[in-house]
């Protein structure tokens, strides 16, 4: 498994190993998980030689933190790298009002209440903490602080704001206490990204689905300033939610719901030439972004040993130079986006 040592523009070295762990679905995220599966899941990563892990609060409504803790449990804390979330509280309530209702499956009734101010970060991490069984975390991300979550470019001002105002000091104090190595967000879209970047000290961002095979927006402006200030990007939603592992077939996804026909159409372009040189679809997904120098990992999801198994295949295959070029040409991949150079293979 090849990796990369992060340097923090706060100082701090952090050792992440390319393919990363996603870990949505131990919070039963679409399916309820028994116990030795999710347990069997979280050992499959860590053989294949998987180092980084990322969960939240959020995720099973504290139960992805719960299902980590029994598993890095006697494992040397510098064996691994771990990042959590804060700017979601969860509160007890009726069953019937819990948070991710046909979401996340068999829960703890618990919903979500969310709080960026100083004291909401330190409530956040301190149950986290002890959700996890740790007395430090390496990386600390705000979670959701974006439209897609707060509705509006408004309300997500308002959240943005409150951060910048009161949980930012909560962020810095916890890195200067060595309680978290380094501090970012972990959001759905790249302008809030470059609106904290450019407000704040922060380390690195995981973006969910915005620099990706189908997606290059993000070379405008914001990765640029990445790689100047040194910040780094951990890929999450690398798929696009779904349609660059299914292909442009009826019923796929992108960002969570049904793709629209223009979407349908570009991917069925890109999926054409990919087939053309004798690479999957999700293959090349799963590969292009981890080019870019800023990215420093890659988090599918696993909810079976046999996924793990099956991103450890997909980020191994061997794409040959000439898909990308011919992405470039036809327009589906930015003439800037870096590209592998030579037959790339991943995974080692």
């Amino acid at each position: 498994m090849k990796s990369k040592i992060f340097k923090a523009p706060s100082g701090a070295e952090i050792p992440f190993t390319e393919l990363g762990f996603g870990t949505a679905p131990l919070g039963n995220l679409f399916r309820a998980l028994p116990e030795e599966e999710a347990q069997a899941t979280c050992q499959a990563a860590w053989d294949a030689g998987i180092r980084y892990i990322d969960t939240a609060p959020l995720y099973g409504l504290g139960l992805s933190e719960t299902r980590i803790n029994h598993f890095l449990r006697g494992k040397p804390r510098d064996s691994y790298v771990l990042s959590t979330k804060v700017g979601r509280l969860l509160e007890v309530c009726p069953p019937d009002q819990r948070t991710g209702i046909g979401k996340f499956f068999d829960t703890p009734s618990r919903r979500e209440v969310y709080d960026y101010s100083h004291d909401g970060i330190m409530r956040s991490i301190e149950a986290s903490l002890e959700r996890l069984g740790l007395d430090r975390i390496d990386i600390l991300f705000v979670h959701d602080i974006d439209v897609f979550n707060h509705k509006t470019a408004a309300a997500r001002d308002e959240k943005v704001a409150e951060l910048m105002k009161s949980g930012y000091g909560a962020l810095v104090k916890l890195r200067d206490q060595g309680i978290i190595k380094a501090f970012g967000a972990g959001v759905n879209e790249w302008e809030v990204c470059e609106v904290l970047a450019k407000q704040g000290d922060f380390d690195l961002f995981l973006l969910a689905g915005r620099y990706t095979l189908l997606e290059q927006e993000a070379l405008n402006s914001f990765l640029p300033l990445c790689e100047q200030r040194k910040i780094g990007i951990v890929i999450g939603g690398a798929y696009n939610s779904g349609i660059l592992a299914t292909g442009a077939k009826p019923g796929a996804f992108y960002n969570y719901d049904p793709a629209p026909q223009d979407i349908l159409d570009r991917v069925a372009g890109i999926e054409k030439i990919v087939a053309g040189h004798g690479v999957k679809l999700v293959e090349a997904a799963l590969r292009f972004p981890l080019v870019h120098p800023a990215v420093v990992s890659v988090i599918p999801g696993a909810s079976r040993p046999q996924e793990v198994a099956l991103n450890m295949h997909t980020l191994g295959a061997d794409i040959p130079s000439a898909l990308w070029a011919e992405l470039k040409a036809k327009g589906f991949i930015r003439a800037e986006a870096p590209v592998p150079h030579g037959l790339e293979r991943g995974g080692k």
